[in-house]
């Protein structure tokens, strides 16, 4: 494949929404730079292989702002997509919610380190990259965001709800640059992290299904796409009308 293809940097991608993220873009003839915190997983079945993934801890800021430079290095000075799709939501004893009278001060860090502060880290830190190539920034947040949820803890709601709000603030900040930050917030997505009683959550579902993976990455490529190429400071929801 020759070098002038588009370029997305995508964090969390070794399952779910990620990885139906990589193939889909991989199908589209982009380039798929990875990043997660395990090594490149020989069996994983896109292009691109060891040497476009790259191993970075975003629950640690050092890590995080030390990757930067190692990225921008593999870029080649453009990027056309960032997609800040990584987020933990820690459980209790026997999968509990971890809610805010129980929630450590530990977690509560880990939790916005990953799910919030990694995404304004590379966002800023790859700035140049995204306006040479007029690209695009989408934010993977989440219904939690916007309600309390069954299952999603305290922290993880609250850290997609201040990440809707960073999206807002950086599709103001980095428009004069012709980059677009946007954001999709999922619903319930059949994957293999599923909790237990999601069935009692589907049946109320104006659609009456699960979300899959493949739908979600759809969003994000249109987000990424001319197709959007107005869009920005915007938040879309993918849940089957479960925000109604």
């Amino acid at each position: 494949m020759s070098d002038d293809r588009k370029t997305l940097l995508l964090t969390g991608a070794s399952r779910g929404i990620g990885h139906a993220t990589v193939q889909r873009f991989n199908s589209e003839g982009w380039r798929v730079l990875t990043c997660s915190r395990h090594p490149f997983p020989a069996e994983c079945p896109w292009g691109g292989g060891e040497e476009n993934h790259i191993q970075i801890d975003l629950a640690d800021p050092k890590n995080t702002i030390e990757a930067i430079e190692l990225i921008r290095n593999r870029l080649g000075g453009r990027l056309n997509a960032l997609v800040n799709n990584a987020g933990i939501s820690p459980k209790g004893d026997d999968g509990a919610r971890l809610n805010t009278l129980d929630t450590d001060l530990r977690t509560w860090g880990r939790v916005f380190h990953v799910n919030f502060f990694a995404s304004v880290v590379l966002a800023r830190g790859l700035k140049e990259e995204l306006a040479q190539a007029k690209g695009s920034v989408v934010n993977v947040t989440s219904i939690a965001g916007s309600r309390v949820h069954p299952f999603a803890g305290a922290a993880y709601s609250t850290s997609k709800a201040a990440l809707a709000a960073l999206t807002r603030e950086m599709a103001h900040d980095f428009g004069p640059l012709g980059v677009r930050v946007n954001a999709i917030a999922p619903g319930e997505v059949e994957t293999a992290i599923l909790s237990p009683g999601t069935d009692a959550i589907v049946e109320k579902l104006p659609m009456q299904r699960l979300g899959q993976p493949e739908e979600v990455a759809a969003a994000i490529l249109f987000l990424c796409s001319e197709e959007s190429s107005y869009i920005s400071g915007a938040e879309i929801e993918v849940n089957g009308a479960q925000h109604v």
